[in-house]
């Protein structure tokens, strides 16, 4: 941005001084990313991304108030929306409010595996890959299994791991009668906020108890230290204890939103375990392409797609080496979320259609039916992006899954819209509807509403 842009006015796209402002971000270069997040600002003063990111900024320069400012800037218009929530408990923590940066923390946890809608109303989210909340897009089934407990705390403490530390923190502070009477800023009780956190790990104990998640490691982890302990005892210093652990620490900075340590301790351990022979290690190969998927999975986050696509096609050549189902499926998976991004939507569709048959479970069929049929949308192929959302939705109705017959229906309408199949579209739009309000999804509804006012003047 040039010095005297500001008293002439932005000169050109929001997209292009938002993409500045990452460049530098990334360079370290703080002031000046501020100032292009600025810029962008000017063109679209209430976009919560460029907020979030804006907030970043100004966390790495000690400058907690704006931080804080710019993060619930980014909630304004969406309280659940997970990427500001993270940011807010980021600033809350840098102004030293703890207890409040840990129940934002994991409110902005629960929030984001809760699935989005935004494909509607952003035609081009497919470009940058799956929605957040698909990497766990289960929250129904997790509602109707939280019916049941664990039977013990030593349950509860192996399932949540590191997060059994949380929830027992969580506990201490609901005891604090002064603590829980407090309100936030915005009139919400701390107290409500608190139960809302324990619930949701309560939720997510009796989830991975009855129900492993369909991109949940820890099931690979079990299975290789079940097939490791065939062939050997393990000493104290056994490397598989070592690639174990390492691998939960690799995702735990991952999911905290530290990609950079996440690629760097996966890339330490790829280097060793590559040293070492399958004496040492067996099945040496499947644990490759697990660190594979980790280095891919870190380098998505930081935008490095070229290098992200090659270590998941990496992980997905050794699956296919080792005749690994589980792993072939989620290194195709990645690869296409890859392709997706980049706006590759023939491979992305090649990838994810050799998928099929190894997906397991309704909400993983239906989400995978969606995605292939948003790539088809993209490539202006309807007809095929119609039987997409067609079988999408029928598994969704076999599920009873409302937020993705809400998906798939709007996949559904677009493609009939486009192929002049108005009645149909119209129709489809106001199912949709329907369970936008069922669900209570102000933003789908909103959005829904207009294309509906739309479709049906072409009647």
């Amino acid at each position: 941005m040039s010095d005297n842009e500001g008293d002439q006015g932005p000169k050109s796209t929001f997209s292009t001084y938002m993409a500045e402002g990452d460049q530098l971000y990334q360079k370290g270069e703080y002031v000046k990313a501020i100032e292009s997040y600025s810029t962008a600002l000017i063109l679209q003063p209430d976009d919560k991304n460029c907020l979030v990111a804006r907030s970043k900024c100004y966390v790495k320069m000690g400058d907690s108030g704006n931080a804080l400012r710019d993060a619930e800037a980014s909630l304004k218009e969406d309280k659940e929306f997970f990427k500001g929530l993270y940011q807010k408990a980021e600033a809350l923590y840098t102004m030293g409010d703890f207890e409040f940066a840990l129940v934002f923390y994991h409110r902005g946890h629960k929030l984001e595996n809760k699935g989005d809608l935004s494909f509607f109303h952003k035609a081009d989210e497919v470009k940058k890959g799956r929605p957040k909340g698909l990497i766990h897009p289960l929250r129904r089934e997790m509602r109707q299994q939280n019916q049941k407990t664990p039977k013990s705390e030593k349950t509860a403490k192996q399932l949540l791991g590191e997060l059994y530390s949380d929830k027992e923190y969580l506990e201490k502070l609901l005891k604090d009668e002064d603590l829980v009477k407090g309100k936030m800023r915005d009139g919400e009780r701390l107290q409500d906020l608190i139960l809302n956190c324990i619930t949701y790990l309560d939720t997510r104990t009796e989830f991975w108890r009855q129900q492993k998640p369909i991109y949940a490691r820890e099931r690979d982890r079990k299975l290789m230290q079940q097939k490791w302990n065939k062939t050997r005892q393990n000493p104290p210093s056994d490397p598989t204890r070592f690639v174990l652990k390492s691998l939960e620490e690799i995702d735990a900075a991952l999911t905290a939103g530290n990609a950079e340590s996440s690629l760097k301790k996966a890339r330490e351990v790829l280097k060793s375990v590559q040293c070492w022979s399958e004496e040492v290690v067996p099945n040496k190969k499947e644990v490759l392409g697990n660190l594979h998927s980790c280095i891919g999975n870190s380098l998505i986050d930081l935008g490095k797609m070229d290098r992200a696509l090659d270590n998941h096609l990496k992980d997905l050549d050794l699956a296919r080496q080792c005749k690994l189902p589980e792993a072939k499926s989620r290194a195709l998976d990645n690869v296409g979320r890859v392709y997706a991004r980049i706006g590759k939507f023939p491979q992305a569709i090649n990838a994810w259609e050799e998928k099929i048959p190894l997906a397991s479970g309704g909400l993983e069929r239906t989400w995978l039916f969606h995605e292939i049929g948003r790539c088809y949308l993209e490539l202006k192929r309807h007809t095929e992006a119609r039987d997409y959302g067609v079988r999408s939705l029928a598994v969704a109705d076999e599920i009873a899954d409302e937020k993705w017959q809400l998906n798939a229906c709007v996949l559904v309408a677009q493609s009939e819209m486009k192929l002049g199949n108005f009645k149909s579209g119209v129709a489809h739009f106001e199912r949709a509807l329907d369970r936008a309000k069922v669900l209570q999804d102000d933003p789908a509804r909103d959005a829904i509403q207009k294309a509906l006012r739309e479709a049906r003047q072409r009647l």
